[in-house]
């Protein structure tokens, strides 16, 4: 039963990521840097608290509280992370969008599901499972099997990506090709990217501190005694991550408003401004929504490969899945389609396999 509720937080958090971007479609008027920001601020800075502050009791004292040390390595894997985030849109923009978000999201998935497994096996750490014991133990042999039908299913995904940019291009649509596009430049800044993803677990085991005390404190005021884990332990640890996301993007998408001159989005009365502001303002709570059912998945699954692969591969089926609700696959092959229908299939038992996995964890 554990498992069962860990997957469908997991799908939940994995669905908002799917998402988040819908609403930025509706923004008009801005650059990219001036609606990434102000949605940013509400996933890094607003959000969050507000999260803590309904589900974490004193969450405040509990970050006063924390050594120093721990929140400025929480934070300095926050930082990471944003680059990462940032290397994603890089990636995007040499591969294409159709073939660059499966691709980096599927290196994302792997590296991040792996990098914290081999790195506790180097350094153990109680209650993290290490790349050997994925290997040596059943449940762990299902976990990465599931990982390696995902990375099929990413491949499949990415066949799909190719194909219709070569039926758009037949069609005499030379205006969809990329003219950015750079295959080895592209692949560089994805693995870039998938291996900076891990930090974010990183940043959750760097302030494991914040979350055992609001574990606790939950588990002393309801007077629990069994092995039951508190769901929001997690919201707490993330207002010090995301403050590091926060850093990194804020300051890359100044230095793009500088660039680009384009500071005056955020008053331009030819704009619909409060449109922009909300839309703008969902997008980025949408985006929050991931990793507060994330943590609420890891907080049923454990914090290691099950849930990460789990949470990246809903964010694949999500967004492969709105692609086809949007029609961004129209007038391609009937190849294509299928293509794509594949890979969504084969990543869909990737996540059945890593969920058996973690069903059988002993």
């Amino acid at each position: 039963m554990q498992a069962i509720f860990g997957i469908i937080f997991h799908f939940i958090g994995g669905f908002a990521s799917g998402s988040f971007y819908i609403p930025y479609k509706k923004v008009k008027g801005w650059a990219w840097e001036s609606f990434w920001i102000v949605g940013g601020i509400f996933s890094w800075l607003i959000v969050p608290p507000v999260a803590a502050w309904l589900t974490v009791p004193h969450f405040v004292e509990i970050i006063q509280a924390t050594n120093g040390g721990i929140l400025s390595l929480t934070y300095f894997f926050g930082l990471l992370w944003g680059i990462g985030g940032l290397t994603y849109g890089l990636g995007v923009r040499y591969l294409g969008v159709s073939l660059g978000s499966t691709i980096i999201l599927g290196l994302c998935s792997v590296f991040g599901a792996l990098v914290p497994a081999v790195f506790y096996q180097f350094s153990p750490t109680a209650g993290k499972d290490s790349i050997g014991t994925l290997a040596t133990t059943h449940w762990g042999q299902m976990v990465l099997l599931g990982i390696l039908v995902c990375v099929i299913g990413i491949i499949i995904c990415g066949r799909a990506g190719t194909l219709k940019e070569r039926d758009l291009a037949k069609e005499g649509a030379a205006a969809n090709e990329n003219k950015e596009y750079r295959f080895g430049l592209g692949i560089t800044v994805a693995i870039i990217s998938g291996v900076l993803s891990a930090c974010f677990a990183f940043g959750i085991d760097a302030g494991a501190d914040m979350a055992n005390a609001a574990n606790a404190a939950w588990r002393t005021a309801n007077h629990i005694t069994d092995n039951a884990n508190f769901l929001y332990k997690n919201n707490v640890t993330y207002i010090v991550i995301l403050w590091g996301g926060l850093t990194t993007n804020f300051i890359w998408c100044m230095v793009l408003n500088a660039r680009n001159k384009t500071f005056g989005n955020y008053t331009d009365s030819k704009t619909p401004l409060l449109k922009n502001y909300i839309f703008s303002a969902l997008a980025g709570t949408t985006w929050f929504l991931q990793f507060f059912f994330y943590g609420m998945g890891e907080s049923k699954l454990g914090n290691g490969a099950s849930s990460w692969i789990l949470h990246m591969a809903f964010i694949i089926l999500v967004a492969n899945g709105w692609g086809l609700v949007l029609k961004e696959w129209k007038g391609v092959s009937k190849k294509a389609l299928t293509t794509v229908i594949a890979g969504i299939v084969t990543i869909i038992i990737s996540v059945l396999i890593v969920g058996y996995g973690n069903s059988i964890k002993g």
